[in-house]
């Protein structure tokens, strides 16, 4: 274990420290429905781009106002366009600048202004 490593005994309380809130089976099954349809609009995006029928810059813009988009990961996106396979995203991403973590809504001005450039 690690210098810095946390043990359940340290604490009498050990649920007091848990950050997931308690939710009743209502407020459950509407996450989970929200979460299903956050999943349905991303893999809805994912294949208009991979079809053609929607830009990457358009994309980019709707990930401003649209939490589902916005969320995102950058390199699921590049993924789905195509001829863009999983080694050549992360070579875009590490040529450009762009974590590997970083979602569509966190993408800088210079970022998203290289991602237009090469792709529309």
């Amino acid at each position: 274990m690690g210098r810095f490593a946390v043990s359940a005994w340290f604490y009498e309380d050990w649920e007091s420290i848990v950050a997931l809130p308690k939710l009743t089976p209502e407020e459950r099954a509407v996450a989970l429905q929200r979460a299903a349809k956050a999943r349905a609009v991303r893999a809805e995006i994912k294949q208009q781009l991979k079809s053609g029928s929607v830009s990457l810059s358009s994309v980019i813009k709707k990930g401003e106002s649209d939490d589902a988009v916005g969320k995102l990961r950058v390199v699921a996106l590049l993924e789905a366009l195509p001829g863009v396979g999983r080694v050549r995203a992360q070579a875009l991403l590490e040529e450009i600048g762009i974590a590997e973590s970083r979602r569509v809504r966190g993408l800088g001005p210079r970022q998203t202004a290289a991602l237009v450039e090469r792709f529309g």
